[in-house]
């Protein structure tokens, strides 16, 4: 490497769950530079999952089945193209912790926005819903990518 690796920006906690997790989700859901309408669009998808649990008679905060949702649509292992002699090959790899969040938080928003519902506080409350059961299609393209790389097994010898 030429040049020396940039040194990672601090992130801040929300204001209202004083959390650092929820600031990076914000920022990935953000658009055009818009953070408090970013914000606006959370909390009320939060508390609209609260709203939609209570009528099916569970108890749970709108927080926890979010972080719930989260880990369940985070990729354990991908696949990554690797030449070797002329050709290429999917070569299974484990997914650093950082990135697994990014993922998964970016997977459950573009899933999120391709939803049919009205508003997009309603399309990111179904889709948090959805992945904390263990269904939608954030989840899906996670077991997608883990069943890739269960078939590309075979090449994990490439690992670079």
């Amino acid at each position: 490497m030429r040049k020396a690796k940039p040194k990672k920006r601090e992130i801040l906690p929300d204001p209202k769950f004083n959390d650092v997790m929820v600031t990076k989700f914000v920022n990935n859901l953000m658009l055009d530079g818009k953070k408090s309408t970013a914000y606006g669009i959370f909390y009320e998808a939060l508390e609209k999952v609260e709203e939609r649990l209570a009528k099916g008679g569970v108890e749970a905060s709108g927080l926890e089945t979010w972080r719930k949702a989260l880990n369940n649509v985070m990729p354990a292992l991908e696949v990554r193209s690797r030449r070797v002699g002329g050709a290429t090959f999917q070569v299974p790899t484990e997914v650093r912790p950082t990135r697994k969040v990014g993922l998964g938080m970016k997977w459950l928003i573009n899933y999120a926005r391709s939803r049919s519902e009205k508003s997009m506080v309603d399309r990111l409350a179904a889709e948090i819903i959805a992945a904390s059961k263990n269904e939608g299609a954030a989840v899906k393209k996670k077991d997608d990518t883990h069943r890739m790389a269960e078939a590309n097994k075979a090449f994990s010898h490439f690992r670079f």
